[in-house]
Parts: structure tokens; C-alpha cells; sequence
């Protein structure tokens, strides 16, 4: 390739990358991307030739056409754009037209310096209108085009800066000055050969310097240029008034509406819901808030921390990283239970059904961290509950004004087929029955003036909506409070992200019922399983789609969303693992100076104490090798109840070091409930799951134990 060509590609080819970016930020339309694809064929192809355009013939028209900009901004005016999306709108549209003109006439280097310009604001604006890690590819394509470009133009123009004819007057044709002065050919493509490899050597220098900026200077989480209205607009189903039905036309869009990643993956549950609003009042046809449920709590921090109710203990809590993408709601799902949310939020409202909202952010993408109590009560002792319900509890009790009967005798055949005495067991028998008698149906809907008995007794098939409906109904025709909760199933796990991508499809109802003794909702879900499994995307393309969310969940966390709270996380992050491995090292070099000084002293033991590493290490070998099956276990069930054992002898000690001692005919448990410590008993019930049920102890597992542990030791020396 001659260096004429190449740099006439390179300039080119910035050009279209630079169109290309600004095309996926959602620029420009793709019918104006493919007519600009068009047009830089077309120049490539006359570049040099007579139909080029003069450079007068493309300023008059320029001039001529910037009327034609103004009537494209009242056009786009009257579809209904944002005013933001409206500028960038018809500014994009001018850069391209600007762009195509010039590359159709003759060019100068004003010229090829002038596109190059263009070039760079399409990228600019690409970046105010993109949120997408794909900017980012673009992005460094780009920076490797304009280097190579830059370079071969200061070249070409250093190539005609001396003629051949001025060099003879200062030195002989012959002389090693003159070639170097006026390149010949052969040099000028080997120039062009390199100048790739060049590029991209400038342009990892670039990044690298550019990281210390990235680690000190954090983002603001948005794009410089508003994405109004590119939310998840109508987002139905998490107002205070919800119709019967509403959820049923959420579920029938699949894109994404947030992705929750756990801080202990063990954690996992199957039973995990992401809960948005409670309902509590229902007038036959749809669901709200009463003026009792819409009393709000409203927290203010400066730190970012919001304390939303207690736990009895720390170690029941669940932590939850929410992305939650731009939507036209103020709610934040949770799930069940929230004790704190922590986020960039200047206030949090939670409302007297436990729903939390913030500011609108139907603009912007946002992350915030979600504590939640899980634990629910034991059902032996929901079932001991008979306490009457507060009066204030009336409104969970409330039935629309036009209600069918055969409802109320429906509940009471489920009740009585059961023979249920108590709250628990009616709610039980009302939600398998739902389950097991009635069907689910997305395009199945219920109409009519009473929709529910429409549901119950005549097409006896819908979605969530309608059982959940139906059971909070008839539980209240039998006085147990229920009300109804609209939030998401736990959503397609995906193992290369370690999160939960949670779509529109994944949108729930629910049930929960209150339980006095306890002073807790417990969560009921009478939707047959078909309306609660999540689809299983399998093949090539869906494990390439996992990798692309899990790349993308990585760049909003650490790009696009990257704050003082993240910059704060990687500061202490580094710093402890730089201070492990100064640890590590410093150790490791006082043992290698304890064995060259024994190895100095005793050199036979040393050679003796070798020959037996050796010999070990062997065996290991041959172990690792050949499995631990000769051994009869798993490497990790030995481990785990050798763990389990260890921790559980600790704690006989302790207690034997106290004077408490196990009789021969107590249990290990017993044991521990008669020591009097609420820690012996938690690490006593571990040490049974693996002693005894084949359970495994999980990293969390040890860590609560070994704090349980550090407490009993503490309080022995207190005494």
C-alpha cells in the first residue's frame, strides 16, 4: 500500500468511525447512517477526479442549506422530542450533512483538517448521549484511527515541505542529507507499514496515563446530555392505584429493569422477591393505597445512609446491589423486609406498608445497596397465633361494595377441606388450592363487572393478579388481613455477572398476611408454578448475551456509576491487599533467612529435613493425583466437618473452662441450651448440619461462628 493511500484510508476511515459512534449513542437514525455510508463510498471513489466538488461550489452549498436545519428542528419539534434530545437531534443531523459535503469536494489540508474536526464533535456528542459500554469500543477505535491519522498527515506534509530543486542549492544530489530530506518511495511505505503498530503504542500510553485520572476523579453517574424519555416509560403496576390486570400487560415486555447482585452468593434463594408497593385497599376492580397507607417516614443523610427499622441481629441481614435502570417510577425495590438502604439519595420515604421511593429517576440509570432481615417466623408458632387483630388492622379486613357471595363460601369449602383452625393454615389451604384447581394464563383475562368472580368461576385461568387478588379476598372474607404486594420475581441468574437480571416479564404479585403475636407479614404466593418459573435461555447466543451483561453491569459500576462511595471501596480495597502482600513477603523472607541459617549450622539435618519435604510432597502428589476417593470422602466434606468439629471442641472448652460440663445423657444440643449462651446453641445447631445431616459450612458459616466464638471468650474474661 502507498503512503498516498494509506493516509487517505486512515482519514477515512476516523470518519466513519466517528459517524458510527454517534449512530449507536442513538444519534442519528439508521436510514441518515446508511445514506453517509453511501456518500463515503461515493467520495472514496471520485476522490481525485473531476466530479469532486470545487471548494466554492460546497461553501455556497452550506450557505444555502442552513434554512433547512431550522425547519428540521421545528420537524422534530412537533413529533414530540425532548427539548435537550431536540438540540442534539439537530445538531447531529448538521455534523453529518457538514461531514458529507466536504468529503465530496476538493480537499486541501484545511480541509482533512476540518473533517477531522467534525469527526472529534461527533464523538463528543456520541458521549453525552451514551451510557453504553459499546461507546467504549468505539471510543478506542476511534483514538487509534485519529493517531494514525495525525501522524501520517504531519508526515505527508513534512514529505512536501522541501522540493527536490531547493535541496540541490543547499547539498549534493548524493548526499545522505538529501535523502533524508525528500523521502523516496520505498521509505514512505515502509513509514506506512509502521505507522499501525505506531498508533497503538501512543494509544496504550494514553490509557495508562489516563488510569490515575479514572481511580481519582469520580462520575456523576449520567450522560452529559439528558435521556429523557428513554426510560422504561408506562411503567404500570407501582402507583398507589393499580387496575386489576395492569401487571399482566408488564409482563408481556422483556427488556430489563434492574440487575441485583448479593454480597454472599450463598445466600441465593430461590424464594427471593424484589418487593416495590403494597396495597391495601380493594374496590373490585382495582387496587390503591388507603389515606392510612400513603402516611410516610422520610429519612435525610449526608452520608448516604438510610435506617429504615431494626434486626435482631446483624449476621440475618442480606445485602443487595441494586442497577436499576431508568424507569417512570419512584420506587425502590428490596427485597422483603429493608432495615437500610444506602445510596446517592437526598432523601428515602418509606410508607406505612413498608414501600421505599426516592427522587424520579426516569432519566438516569441508578445504584444503591439494600439491607434486608429475611428471617421469617417459625410456622409452629404462627399457627399458636390467635391474638385478635389492632383495630387499626380494619382496613386489611376491607371488601368492595359489590361483592359476590359464592366467594366467601368458595374460602370456606378450601378452609374446611383442610380442616383449618388457624391464620397459617387457612392462608395455606387457600394458596395450594389456587395453585393445584386453576390455571395460568397470560392472555386469559377476566372482564365483566366483577372480574374476580369472573376468574373464580367462569374462566378459572389468568396471571399473578388474579390469584393473588383472590386470596387476599377470601382471607379477609374469614377475618385474617391480608393485602396484596405488585414487586418482581427474583429474575434469570447469571453466573459470569454473579447477579440477577430481573426483566419487565419478571414483574409479580403477591401475598402477604399479618401474623399479631409476631408483629410480622409473612409472604404467601398462590400462582401455580408455571407463573413462577423463570424461562431457561440456553445455546450460544444466550451464554454470549450473559457475557455481554456481565461486561456491561461491570462498566456502569465502575465507569458510568463510579462515585466517591466506589472510589472510597477501591482505595481500602487496594490498600488491604497491598498490605496483605508486604505481609506475606516480609514473612517469606524471614523463613528463607531461618533456613539458610539452620542450613549453615547443620547442614546434614538441613539435607535430612529436605529429603523428608520431599517425600511428603510426593505423597500430596500422588493424592491430588489419583483422587481422595481411596480415602472414602470428598476433599470438601472432609474439610468442612473437620472445621465443624474444630469449632465445636473450641466451644467445649470454653464452657469446661467455666465449669460447664456435658452429661452422658444430653445431647449436643441440649447441652448447649443448658449453658445459658445463645452462641453455644447457634454454633451447636451448625455443628449437628454437618456432624450429622451430610451439610457443609459455608465461608459465611465460619465467619459467624468464629464471631459467636470471640464472644464467649470475651465474656470469660469479663468474668
Amino acid at each position: 500500500m502507498s503512503f498516498a493511500t494509506y493516509f487517505r484510508s486512515s482519514s477515512y476511515a476516523m470518519v466513519a468511525v466517528a459517524t458510527l459512534a454517534l449512530f449507536l449513542a442513538g444519534g442519528v437514525h439508521v436510514a441518515l447512517a446508511a445514506l453517509f455510508a453511501v456518500i463515503l463510498i461515493v467520495a472514496w471513489k471520485i476522490e481525485g477526479s473531476k466530479w469532486q466538488l470545487s471548494e466554492r461550489v460546497g461553501l455556497a452549498i452550506v450557505i444555502l442549506s442552513i434554512p433547512l436545519f431550522f425547519l428540521d428542528w421545528q420537524y422534530q419539534k412537533e413529533l414530540g422530542e425532548a427539548r435537550e434530545r431536540l438540540g442534539a437531534n439537530a445538531l447531529a443531523h448538521l455534523i453529518i450533512f457538514l461531514s458529507a459535503i466536504k468529503l465530496l469536494q476538493v480537499k486541501s489540508d484545511r480541509d482533512w483538517v476540518f473533517l477531522y474536526l467534525i469527526s472529534f464533535f461527533e464523538v463528543l456528542l456520541a458521549a453525552g448521549l451514551s451510557l453504553s459500554p459499546v461507546f467504549l469500543a468505539t471510543l478506542t477505535l476511534y483514538l487509534l484511527c485519529s493517531l494514525s491519522t495525525i501522524i501520517a498527515f504531519e508526515i505527508r506534509k513534512a514529505g512536501r515541505a522541501i522540493s527536490a530543486a531547493e535541496t540541490r542549492i543547499l547539498v549534493p544530489p548524493d548526499s545522505r542529507a538529501f535523502s533524508r530530506l525528500v523521502p523516496n518511495r520505498r521509505r514512505r511505505n515502509s513509514e506506512s507499514a509502521r505507522l499501525p503498530l505506531i498508533s497503538f503504542g501512543l494509544l496504550l500510553l494514553i490509557f495508562i496515563l489516563a488510569l490515575p485520572l479514572f481511580v481519582v476523579a469520580p462520575r456523576a453517574g449520567s450522560a452529559m446530555i439528558t435521556r429523557s424519555g428513554l426510560g422504561l416509560s408506562n411503567f404500570i403496576g407501582f402507583s398507589e392505584n393499580v387496575s386489576l390486570g395492569a401487571i399482566g400487560e408488564l409482563k408481556q415486555n422483556d427488556e430489563v429493569v434492574m440487575r441485583v447482585r448479593l454480597d454472599d452468593p450463598e445466600a441465593r434463594r430461590e424464594d427471593f422477591r424484589w418487593r416495590g408497593v403494597a396495597l391495601d385497599e380493594f374496590s373490585g376492580r382495582s387496587w390503591r393505597k388507603s389515606a392510612d397507607a400513603r402516611r410516610i417516614t422520610q429519612e435525610t443523610s449526608d452520608r448516604g445512609f438510610f435506617q429504615l427499622g431494626t434486626t435482631e441481629d446483624l449476621h440475618r441481614l442480606t445485602t443487595q446491589t441494586v442497577f436499576l435502570e431508568p424507569i417512570d417510577s419512584a420506587v425502590l425495590f428490596a427485597a422483603p423486609r429493608a432495615v437500610a438502604v444506602q445510596g446517592d439519595f437526598p432523601f428515602v420515604r418509606m410508607d406505612a406498608e413498608g414501600s421505599i421511593q426516592t427522587r424520579r429517576h426516569d432519566s438516569e440509570r441508578i445504584i444503591y445497596k439494600v439491607f434486608s432481615d429475611l428471617m421469617q417466623a417459625d410456622p409452629a408458632v404462627l399457627r399458636r397465633d390467635l391474638r385478635p387483630y389492632p383495630a387499626a388492622f380494619d382496613r386489611y379486613l376491607q371488601l368492595p361494595q359489590s361483592f359476590d357471595p359464592r366467594i366467601t363460601d368458595l374460602a370456606q369449602a378450601m378452609i374446611s377441606r383442610v380442616r383449618a383452625r388457624n391464620r397459617y393454615d387457612a392462608a395455606k389451604a387457600i394458596e395450594t388450592q389456587l395453585r393445584s384447581d386453576y390455571g395460568y394464563s397470560l392472555t386469559m383475562k377476566a372482564s365483566g363487572p366483577d372480574p374476580l368472580a369472573d376468574f373464580l368461576f367462569n374462566i378459572r385461568a389468568g396471571h399473578c393478579e388474579y390469584f393473588s387478588t383472590a386470596m387476599a379476598v377470601m382471607l379477609r372474607t374469614h377475618g385474617v388481613a391480608a393485602r396484596v404486594v405488585n414487586g418482581f420475581l427474583p429474575g434469570e441468574y447469571n453466573e459470569a455477572s454473579g447477579a440477577f437480571t430481573v426483566r419487565q416479564s419478571d414483574a409479580h404479585s403477591w401475598v402477604e398476611v399479618y401474623f399479631p403475636e409476631t408483629k410480622s407479614w409473612i409472604t404467601f404466593d398462590p400462582t401455580p408454578a408455571a407463573g413462577r418459573t423463570e424461562p431457561v435461555r440456553s445455546g450460544l447466543a444466550a451464554q454470549l448475551g450473559k457475557y455481554a451483561e456481565a461486561f456491561e453491569l461491570i462498566w456502569y459500576q465502575y465507569v458510568v456509576g463510579y462515585d466517591k462511595q466506589e472510589q472510597r471501596s477501591l482505595a481500602s480495597s487496594l490498600h488491604d491487599r497491598a498490605f496483605r502482600y508486604q505481609h506475606l513477603l516480609a514473612n517469606t523472607a524471614q523463613q528463607l533467612s531461618q533456613i539458610a541459617a539452620l542450613i549453615s549450622r547443620r547442614p546434614l539435618l538441613a539435607i535430612a529435613g529436605l529429603a523428608v519435604l520431599g517425600i511428603v510432597l510426593w505423597q500430596l502428589f500422588r493424592l491430588k493425583r489419583f483422587g481422595w476417593r481411596g480415602l472414602g470422602v470428598s476433599r470438601s466434606q472432609d474439610l468442612s466437618s473437620r472445621s465443624a468439629v474444630e469449632f465445636y471442641e473450641r466451644l467445649t472448652r470454653l464452657l469446661a473452662q467455666q465449669g460447664i460440663t456435658r452429661a452422658p445423657d444430653q445431647t449436643p444440643l441440649e447441652f448447649a441450651a443448658s449453658a445459658g449462651f445463645n452462641e453455644a446453641v447457634s454454633i451447636t445447631r451448625a455443628y449437628n448440619r454437618v456432624r450429622y445431616g451430610a451439610a457443609k459450612l459455608s465461608v459465611s458459616d465460619q465467619k459467624h461462628i468464629e464471631q459467636w466464638l470471640a464472644v464467649l471468650e470475651k465474656s470469660q474474661q469479663e468474668d
